[in-house]
């Protein structure tokens, strides 16, 4: 059982509060396991349990396993939907050849092989949190440097499920976090990854970023623009404007947003955050869309009959009315250029829910 030092940040703790059960994530995971593989090496027997340092001073405990002559922790990601929960996070040690401390990556942990991470490329790809955390860990029990391996049975699979090959990361997950905690459907942790795709196609040179909003809307992306590097397309979810922010402040100069009539009315709108939960779709701007755009009155209805979009787009489609989703394209592109302060140069792409386009505002 996981334990925490007081005041604990325990699964205990987790449970009584109301809500979903906190996890660890792949660093501090992989800090425990190298403190546990380093008092192997140093005291010749592997201790039940570890407990390491959070960022916050925290500590907390982990279980540790011996898989043939290596260190175990095996990742507890709460209630998150992580594809590194049940993960083995595995470390072994020797004596460091210099006077530092080195970290090296075995199987199933990923390689940087592209710029724009803040690693050096050929670098395990370990973030620097966690590469702190890791060596402190070690470090509480000897001061001599040590070569630190870690590997990650199945982790080059769980990668596929991730974004790691597009940033150039290979052959596996990364070690991850900035508080050693993983909070269910993190949307900090989704922020940081668009924030991260976008450095990393800057550093390759690239001078246009696609936003797609989902899995269906980059799918549609990438076939409308089959000539671009995948390195330049980023699932954004609900952080328009947080990408448009970064796209601008990384010196690109063009932003293509793909999306669905909803995100699309909420951007003409002037909601860059669009989760439902923060915005709602205004039917009161599609119905003057609609009005402004000479469309029938059974569009016009539509704007208000439901609370969303989808409708609207719907009945648009079928009565041949086009331009009143023209014009929402339009009003959002402005909306998206004025959050950027002119600084770049967007295009607005309505795809419908197959992924089809069906108006574009270049």
């Amino acid at each position: 059982m996981i334990r925490t030092s007081e005041p604990p940040l325990s699964v205990e703790v987790a449970r009584r509060r109301r809500g979903l059960r906190t996890g660890w994530t792949t660093g501090t995971c992989a800090a425990a396991a190298a403190k546990a593989a380093a008092s192997l090496l140093v005291h010749g027997s592997m201790p039940a349990e570890v407990d390491v340092a959070l960022p916050s001073g925290r500590r907390v405990g982990f279980p540790v396993e011996l898989d043939d002559g290596r260190c175990v922790v095996v990742k507890d990601a709460g209630d998150d939907p992580d594809c590194t929960h049940g993960a083995r996070l595995t470390a072994e040690v020797g004596a460091a050849p210099g006077a530092l401390s080195v970290l090296e990556a075995g199987p199933g942990l990923g390689v940087v092989t592209l710029p724009g991470l803040g690693l050096d490329v050929g670098a395990p790809a370990i973030n620097p949190v966690p590469r702190r955390m890791i060596l402190a860990a070690v470090a509480e029990v000897t001061d001599a440097p040590l070569v630190v391996t870690f590997s990650v049975p199945g982790g080059e699979e769980m990668a596929a499920q991730t974004t790691n090959e597009r940033l150039g990361i290979v052959g596996g997950i990364s070690l991850l976090g900035t508080t050693g905690i993983v909070r269910p459907f993190s949307t900090a942790a989704y922020r940081a990854s668009v924030v991260q795709q976008v450095d990393v196609a800057a550093a390759q040179g690239e001078h246009t970023m696609v936003l797609a909003t989902g899995h269906r809307s980059e799918a549609a992306a990438q076939r409308l623009h089959p000539e671009m590097s995948p390195v330049c397309f980023v699932e954004v979810g609900d952080f328009t404007g947080i990408a448009l922010r970064r796209v601008a402040a990384a010196g690109m100069k063009r932003a293509v947003f793909v999306g669905m009539a909803g995100k699309i009315s909420k951007l003409a709108a002037g909601v860059m955050m669009t989760h439902f939960h923060r915005s709602e779709v205004d039917g009161s701007l599609l119905a003057r869309t609609a009005v402004a755009c000479g469309a029938p009155p059974i569009v016009v209805d539509a704007a208000t009959a439901t609370h969303t979009a989808r409708h609207f787009f719907e009945v648009c489609l079928a009565h041949g009315a086009r331009a009143p989703l023209a014009e929402l394209c339009r009003q959002a592109r402005a909306a998206c250029e004025a959050h950027v302060r002119g600084a770049l140069e967007v295009s607005v792409v309505l795809v419908d829910y197959d992924g089809v386009e069906v108006v574009a505002c270049a």
